[in-house]
């Protein structure tokens, strides 16, 4: 084979290539857009294509961490069934857990739990799934942790408790139900603020009297 037919059958390999590589980053691109859509009936289809249920945009969200946090349960399931990473986080590190911990979304919860998703996973501000679920209210999402076994009295570096971001956001389900499974109503953090004194902080007046309530101080 002379040098230039040589030459002609790489440049073509390397076309070839380079155009698979492209082809592969539009369907994993299209998932994503799929995902963001809700659209389960495409993302099937493109996942049945080959497309990767672990492609990821420009911030690390994969399609299924769009999926939770939008609480598209039959598409959580269908990525998880071709095999989508229940636990990797995007560049934040949230997780698809504690993305549908924010937007309370207890059955997506449900599922990712169910496929082994790990429920003391911290993101880059020491966050984790509970405490998305108490400070914003969501008591089914709460309920779902707690049923799994996540500790009421977890703490973060800081030793703030999911009872003292619920008390801070003056979410009083929250705070009812943490208090009802054994969450530390004397608990500080490492300020030495109690729920209580959080909950003054922020001028929850509901959220105080139901702690005096409960023997807070």
């Amino acid at each position: 084979m002379t040098s230039k037919i040589l030459a002609f059958v790489v440049l073509g390999l390397l076309s070839s290539s380079a155009a698979l590589g492209q082809s592969q980053r539009n369907i994993n691109q299209d998932l994503l857009a799929a995902a963001r859509a809700g659209n389960t009936l495409t993302a099937n289809s493109l996942l049945a294509e080959g497309a990767s249920p672990n492609a990821r945009n420009r911030i690390g969200d994969t399609p299924l961490n769009i999926a939770a946090r939008n609480g598209q349960l039959e598409l959580v399931e269908a990525l998880v069934a071709h095999g989508a990473d229940v636990n990797l986080p995007n560049l934040a590190r949230v997780t698809p857990l504690m993305a549908a911990a924010f937007g309370g979304h207890d059955k997506v919860m449900e599922t990712l739990i169910a496929h082994g998703a790990e429920l003391g996973r911290i993101d880059r501000v020491d966050k984790t799934a509970l405490v998305y679920a108490a400070g914003n209210g969501n008591t089914a999402a709460v309920q779902v942790l707690l049923a799994a076994g996540v500790d009421p009295n977890e703490r973060n570096p800081e030793k703030l408790t999911p009872l003292m971001w619920a008390a801070g956001y003056g979410k009083l389900d929250a705070i009812k139900l943490l208090l009802a499974h054994g969450a530390d109503v004397m608990a500080r953090d490492d300020r030495g603020m109690t729920a209580l004194a959080i909950a003054a902080q922020q001028k929850q007046d509901e959220a105080i009297n139901l702690l005096k309530d409960a023997g807070a101080e």
